[in-house]
């Protein structure tokens, strides 16, 4: 297995057995560090914000061994059966979250809008991993509804954005709720101590966790993993103590009785009261997200061995101590701790907040970027902070927006009650939106019977909606919040990708055919100047309107040039064998080619030095293969053109690691590269001109030979510098959006030359406006 990707399967037979049941374990421990974190800090205000409201006048045993029920009834049924056992199975080759749902149903279906993300790639073994199976009437029923009406597509991806902004809401609810909770417990030993210090003392723990992420997240499982696992144990301990000691009749509320005696008792108040309760599942969806770093089994073992049985213990014996100590209600956590081990404890919950806070940092950076590669987010710096694991990134520009957001609300709620309304709600809807996917993901991708989605989506959808109807009642008083933050996020997000699309279709719809731009540069006395050009488009057929638009306005290009088009595809990663896809436009006279390279939504890219290198190796390589012999081929008839284009395989058993650097031997015999694999040593490719092979052979060398003195010559990088308008006939809200929102995120979100890495001194950049 893979222990650092987390990849499934079954375990290995023989001798392997035991590195697999090693490596399995060894991710479990690695998950303490990252995944349940923010589930494991709730109990520290799951209590005192339940009882903060009317259910405050409600002190009796039916309402507190009620409460218990509720958290441990929901612990089971929302974190253990829902997420651990059932949804973890929906991953997206062993990557989880709410775009990986999405991109199932895009590859799977019609009814997402990543569709054209899938134009050309019909060899890509990423879409056809999935063992094929019979549709069910239901299935072709639902994808066909959804294909007849492109509005419930559109209705489907704001859907999942706006699950997506509510996790982003997150990264700003749980530091700020996680921190504030845990320094409270000073007020416990100085009653004395004015709010505003322990307001104070988060926002510098705040600071300070902000200012440490651009040192990356290499170790976080190893370094917050033994915080975790202390922090487990001390509430699983304290838990047992407090049964023991205060309440041990309390586990007669594990009955679900008592949920129905606390409504009974308790009435509209005990409803209001599930605002608080559902801070209990805090964490839930992260374990589903986090999946691409980690492995099912090895969730499913931490969670159900340490975690939810620690969690319910500690739970249960706070709920044994209310029962003797009423009066406690409001700081209930910290009064249970017995007096030895108090100041222990309150260093460790501080220590813990920080791991939970971490997890849901890192997991909104790993968000923004994948909404960043399909499109939906502006161009902004992507620091990967390991040169090993692509998943482990750095976002600067999103990293000090959160900072300030958390000690804004840091500093304008200034309690714990407030910030659980809104961190609440934020909660609830980023899981009723997984279930609503789920219900697709069971008929359309699984192929199952539509009762057993409906069962899915009835049982937990139910659950949600009561806890969802209690937090929307709670919007006047902070849960306002994550709507708010969750909104501005979704219009930035939709206007970005709306934006986006339309640029595209423009440049699709206006892009022009080979043999009219053959024409159209005879009549214009076309030069070709030496060096090599790459042209950076989105086209993956015919001339870019870019170009055209260049060539027309100055009649000279490189006498070698390669159309570059890099396409983010909705799968997690793509293999290294299959991310070139290289092609020749035209005759070999005119020394046109065309390279498409294919990325998943969870991978990194190269530097761009070395991606230029590789981008030449491969267009080598093509030469070679050009007889079709270890190339897979795929003809562009459709589009039009005179094209076909072949998957260049890796060069070594290395894979996508690999890194070229080119010296070109211009003798008059010979034409030799020298490629240097990052991890397979150097390896030589020699066409040798002695006259001793076939004309097709020295045809081959000699193109190969005039690729690499072109190189030698210099190489240019051009792209556009495209504005998008509106139509003067579109609408109102069409001008807003894109002349508006669409051009202030354009002009302040980072020039493509800059996120591609581009040299200045190298660049062409074409200025182009688009009516759309």
């Amino acid at each position: 297995m893979d222990v650092e990707g987390g990849g499934g399967g079954a375990p290995p037979r023989g001798r392997n057995s035991w590195g697999w049941q090693k490596g399995t374990l060894l991710l479990a421990y690695q998950s303490f560090g990252v995944v349940y974190g923010d589930l494991c800090i709730s109990p520290v205000y799951v209590y005192k914000n339940t009882f903060s409201g009317k259910l405050r006048l409600h002190e009796e045993d039916e309402e507190i061994l009620g409460v218990l029920s509720l958290v441990f009834w929901s612990l089971t049924l929302i974190p253990l059966l829902k997420y651990i056992i059932l949804v973890l199975g929906a991953d997206d080759n062993g990557e989880g979250g709410t775009f990986a749902l999405y991109s199932l149903l895009c590859r799977n279906s019609k009814m997402g809008l990543l569709n054209n993300m899938r134009a050309n790639h019909g060899s890509l073994s990423a879409y056809n991993k999935e063992e094929p199976c019979k549709e069910s009437r239901n299935s072709m029923l639902i994808k066909a509804f959804f294909e007849k009406h492109y509005s419930l597509r559109v209705v489907l991806l704001l859907f999942v954005l706006m699950g997506t902004s509510m996790v982003i809401g997150d990264g700003v609810l749980t530091p700020t709720m996680s921190v504030l909770a845990a320094v409270s417990g000073l007020r416990i030993k100085f009653p004395e101590l004015h709010e505003n210090y322990t307001v104070l003392l988060a926002c510098v723990i705040l600071i300070g966790l902000f200012a440490l992420q651009h040192y990356g997240t290499r170790r976080v499982g190893f370094l917050f993993a033994p915080i975790l696992i202390s922090w487990l144990t001390c509430i699983g301990g304290i838990g047992i103590y407090n049964i023991i000691k205060w309440n041990p009749s309390v586990i007669r509320a594990l009955s679900p009785y008592y949920i129905y005696n606390f409504f009974r008792k308790a009435g509209k108040d005990g409803w209001s009261s599930l605002g608080g309760i559902v801070l209990c599942l805090t964490g839930a969806e992260a374990m589903f997200a986090d999946l691409g770093h980690f492995s099912k089994l090895s969730l499913r073992l931490g969670f159900t061995i340490v975690v939810y049985p620690c969690l319910v213990l500690a739970y249960m014996g706070e709920a044994a101590y209310l029962s003797k100590h009423r009066e406690d209600l409001q700081s209930s956590f910290y009064k249970a701790l017995p007096d030895r081990v108090f100041w222990p404890v309150l260093f460790i919950a501080t220590l813990a907040t920080a791991v939970g806070s971490q997890a849901i940092i890192s997991a909104t950076f790993s968000i923004i970027s994948q909404c960043r590669a399909l499109g939906c987010f502006p161009r902004i710096k992507v620091v990967h902070t390991s040169s090993h694991v692509h998943g482990q990134i750095y976002i600067p520009e999103v990293n000090w927006v959160l900072m300030s957001l958390c000690l804004a609300v840091t500093i304008g709620f200034r309690d714990t009650e407030m910030i659980g309304n809104a961190y609440g709600l934020a909660v609830i809807l980023v899981m009723c939106a997984t279930t609503c996917l789920m219900f697709l993901v069971i008929t359309t991708v699984w192929n199952r019977w539509v009762v057993w989605a409906a069962a899915f989506t009835v049982v937990f959808g139910s659950v949600e909606l009561l806890y969802l109807s209690a937090c929307l009642a709670k919007v006047p008083h902070g849960g306002w919040l994550p709507l708010l933050l969750s909104l501005t996020t979704l219009l930035v997000m939709s206007t970005w990708h709306y934006g986006t699309a339309m640029k595209q279709q423009h440049e699709v719809q206006n892009k022009v055919c080979l043999d009219h731009f053959l024409g159209l540069s005879s009549g214009i006395g076309l030069v070709r100047v030496p060096g090599v050009g790459f042209v950076y488009s989105s086209t993956t057929n015919g001339v870019p309107p870019m170009f055209a638009h260049f060539v027309t306005n100055f009649p000279a290009f490189h006498r070698v040039l390669i159309f570059v088009s890099l396409q983010t595809l909705a799968v997690p990663k793509v293999s290294p064998e299959e991310r070139f896809l290289v092609g020749r436009i035209g005759s070999p006279a005119n020394r046109l080619f065309r390279c498409i390279v294919r990325y998943g939504y969870k991978e990194g890219r190269w530097d761009h030095f070395n991606f230029e290198n590789q981008l030449l190796m491969k267009v080598v390589e093509f030469l070679r293969h050009q007889d079709g012999s270890g190339a897979d081929r795929m003809s562009a008839a459709a589009s039009g053109e005179d094209e076909t284009m072949s998957v260049i395989p890796a060069t070594s058993s290395s894979g996508g690691s690999n890194q070229h650097a080119f010296d070109a031997g211009t003798t008059t015999s010979s034409c030799e590269i020298d490629a240097t694999a990052g991890g397979g040593g150097r390896r030589k490719v020699r066409f040798d001109d002695d006259g001793g092979g076939g004309g097709e052979e020295e045809e081959e060398a000699a193109e190969v030979k005039e690729l690499m003195e072109e190189k030698e010559a210099g190489v240019s990088y051009m792209i556009g510098h495209t504005c998008v308008f509106a139509h003067e006939s579109s609408s109102a809200v069409k001008k807003f959006a894109v002349n508006v929102v669409y051009g202030f995120l354009r002009r302040n979100s980072r020039r493509p030359a800059v996120v591609l890495g581009i040299p200045h001194t190298s660049l062409i950049e074409v200025g182009m406006a688009y009516r759309v």
